[in-house]
This record gives structure tokens, C-alpha cells and sequence, in this order.
């Protein structure tokens, strides 16, 4: 029955790490817990759209609720795989109460300073696959740390190149460009850097899919209030006179639509043409298109 029990909590343990894996570090990040999160408190948040505050907190406070129950479940885990085992296969330090205490509150307590790589000797593990063990918890501390650091250092480039595009937009919805100077090579040269642009933010919503929950702000920031006019300028370019022109409408229509894939696939679920996904974007972050 200890063993059961043992096995149980290492089996919480494999569970958090496979969940921070697919989150942080599988090719599509299908991460189950994170999703889970962040889109109840999206969600959640969506009932206070007229405070922005609320909403422009989502994405921060979600990746802390996140990585917070990471700690909290590894933690337990392993506070529940040294319970059965909890006084006789350890040593105490001399002097010290903690053997007088509950056998789980002492297993806890155990968890939180090894995770933590703190390392205070006070109640050590005496048998020998323990003293292996115990070891391994601090490793997962310390990867969750490197982690948690990695994930943040990632996340807030993909939301610099989504409202560096955004902006851009609507520096150019603001310009208004005749149709004549879209028409020539510079508008070609225009097209086709939107095109690449918006590529990488296709990209960024695959690889960091916790980014839709963050909100922009200001809507000349916000690429959901800004997408509607790259479809625009994607249909005067595939009408264009000259074929370099048509060739990068093409282009960047084809990015819009990959686009418009993942954000229906991942997130809206409209089952729409791209113009309808983008509607749908916009009214997600409360933004007219």
C-alpha cells in the first residue's frame, strides 16, 4: 500500500512535467493545464470588457496561475511519494521537533525545501532509493525556475512582433496610399513585408498560443483592430496592374488566410472564411475590425 501510494504521487509529479513539456518546449505546445487556464480566465475576464484593466491583466496573471500550480503540484507529488515513508525511512537532525509533527505536514515541509534547493538538513532521507530521489526533486526546482525565465523571455518577443505589425498597419490605414502607389515596385516591396510579417505572427500564435491572451491596449497596438486593412490592401495588390504587384497581393492574402487557420483552429473556432475569423478576432478583444 506505500508503494501505491508512492506511485501515485510520482505519477502527479510525470503529469506537471509532461504538461510543462508540451507547453514550453513541444514543437506545436499543445500544453493542456496552460490552455485550460488561460482560456477560463479569458474568458472570465470577457464579463468585464468595459474595464481594461481586467482584461489587459489576463495574459500575466494566467502564466503566474500557471506556474503556480506547476509548483504547487509538483510539491505535492513528491510530498505524497515520501508520506508513506514518513518518520522511519529519514533522519532528523538532533534537537529537532519535526519528527512530533504529522507525518504529511513533515513530507510537505520536506517537498518545499528540496523543490526550493534550499537544502536545510534538518530531516534528511536515510533509506538509499530516497537519497536517490530526493536529489531528482531539486533538479524539476531548478528546471521549473529555468523554465518559468525561458517562457516569459519568449512569450514578450512574439507579443513585440504582433504589435510592431499592428502598428504598422495602422500607420498605413492612417497614410491611406493611393491606388497608384501601391501599383509600382515599392508597393510590391510594401506587400510582400506584410506578408512576411504576418507569416511570423502565424507562427507565433502556433509555437506561443498563450499570447492570444494577452490583450494590446490601444487599438493602433492591437492587431485585432488592424488585421482587416492588411485583407484590404491584399485585395488591391491581387488587382494591381503589374505582375510583382499581383504576386505579393497573392502573397500576402495566402499569409492572411494561414493566419486566419490557426486563429479559428486554436482559439475561435468560427469555422469561417478568413474575413469572418478576423471579425471574430476583433470582437474576441473587443475591437471594431
Amino acid at each position: 500500500m506505500e508503494w501505491l501510494v508512492s506511485l501515485l504521487g510520482a505519477g502527479l509529479v510525470m503529469v506537471t512535467l509532461r504538461d510543462l513539456f508540451h507547453t514550453l518546449w513541444h514543437p506545436t505546445r499543445h500544453g493542456g493545464l496552460s490552455r485550460l487556464v488561460m482560456t477560463a480566465l479569458w474568458r472570465l475576464a470577457r464579463r468585464f470588457r468595459t474595464r481594461g484593466r481586467v482584461v489587459g491583466l489576463v495574459g500575466p496573471l494566467a502564466m503566474v496561475t500557471v506556474v503556480g500550480v506547476w509548483a504547487g503540484t509538483v510539491v505535492l507529488g513528491w510530498a505524497i511519494v515520501y508520506w508513506p515513508h514518513m518518520p522511519a525511512a529519514f533522519t532528523f537532525s538532533p534537537g529537532s521537533e519535526a519528527a512530533q509533527e504529522p507525518a504529511l505536514l513533515d513530507s510537505v515541509y520536506l517537498s518545499l525545501v528540496t523543490v526550493a534547493t534550499l537544502g536545510l538538513g534538518d530531516i534528511t532521507p536515510g533509506e538509499g532509493w530516497l537519497r536517490l530521489v530526493s536529489p531528482l526533486e531539486a533538479l524539476v526546482g531548478f528546471a521549473l525556475l529555468t523554465a518559468t525565465v525561458s517562457w516569459v523571455l519568449e512569450i514578450y518577443p512574439a507579443l513585440t512582433r504582433r504589435r510592431v505589425l499592428a502598428v504598422r498597419l495602422a500607420l498605413l490605414r492612417d497614410a491611406d496610399p493611393a491606388t497608384r502607389q501601391l501599383d509600382s515596385t515599392a508597393g510590391a516591396l510594401l506587400l510582400d513585408g506584410l506578408a512576411v510579417e504576418v507569416a511570423r505572427v502565424r507562427i507565433d500564435f502556433t509555437q506561443y498560443a498563450e499570447a492570444y491572451y494577452f490583450h494590446d491596449g490601444e487599438d493602433h497596438s492591437s492587431l485585432a483592430a488592424t488585421v482587416g486593412y492588411a485583407a484590404a490592401l491584399a485585395e488591391h495588390g491581387q488587382a494591381a496592374g503589374r505582375p510583382d504587384v499581383r504576386l505579393a497581393g497573392r502573397l500576402l492574402a495566402g499569409a492572411l488566410a494561414d493566419l486566419a487557420a490557426i486563429l479559428d483552429q486554436r482559439f475561435l473556432h468560427t469555422g469561417g472564411t478568413p474575413t469572418d475569423v478576423f471579425a471574430a478576432y476583433a470582437a474576441d478583444h473587443g475591437r471594431a475590425s
